[in-house]
């Protein structure tokens, strides 16, 4: 009896090592599990963290340039959207020209020190970008050769206004775009208004390269 015994004990030892074995790679592989799902909170937590202090320091920068152009704003002179400011063609400039009216002088001139001041806060520059409506320039109007070149010279004058009364001038720059970023139909007068119009947008200020470091053209 004693024989029978120790015989069935022995066959059953390599049953219960081999159950031994496959608990360690469960728990291994659940520790491997447990591990992955740990990093991947991780990562989700950071990424979210990340954005939520982006959309706070989105949140605290228009803040910031509504308060400083409340005048401006209240008056409804300007508009602000999306960080962008922008100004009716028609208060600056008569139809098919680039010379400022006396309203819109007045308006730049307003602008310009509250404009400062922001940038005095802000690793940010000012992108000044003229707009037409698709209608060509007259025929008598030999000043342009067409709305992309009417656009750039508004932008243009914009810049040297404000450059003219405080705005830094490594901290503005003039860009154009003709009719082909619209704001509303050119089917009719009002949208063609519309679309006429300048915008005074902050960008990121372009990183400066250190000494010995290669720009972006390679040279």
């Amino acid at each position: 009896m004693s024989d029978e015994l120790e015989v069935d004990g022995g066959s059953h030892a390599p049953i219960w090592a081999a159950f031994g074995d496959l608990m360690s790679v469960l728990l291994g592989a659940f520790v491997l599990v447990l591990v992955g799902v740990v990093a991947v909170q991780l990562e989700l937590s950071q990424r979210l963290d990340q954005e939520v202090k982006q959309r706070q320091a989105e949140a605290k920068r228009l803040q910031t340039l509504e308060q400083a152009l409340a005048g401006p704003l209240a008056a409804g002179r300007v508009t602000l959207v999306n960080g962008r400011i922008g100004i009716s063609g028609s208060v600056l400039f008569a139809l098919n020209s680039d010379q400022l009216q006396p309203e819109g002088q007045e308006l730049l001139r307003s602008l310009a020190a509250p404009l400062a001041a922001y940038l005095g806060t802000r690793e940010e520059i000012l992108m000044v970008s003229g707009f037409t409506d698709d209608a060509p320039v007259r025929e008598g109007n030999r000043r342009f050769a067409d709305n992309w070149e009417l656009s750039a010279q508004r932008s243009l004058t914009v810049t040297r206004t404000l450059i003219a009364d405080g705005v830094p001038a490594d901290a503005v720059f003039a860009a154009a775009f003709g009719s082909e970023q619209p704001v509303s139909s050119n089917a009719n007068e009002d949208g063609r208004a519309r679309n006429r119009r300048v915008e005074i947008a902050p960008i990121p200020k372009p990183k400066v390269a250190a000494p010995g470091e290669k720009n972006g053209n390679g040279s």
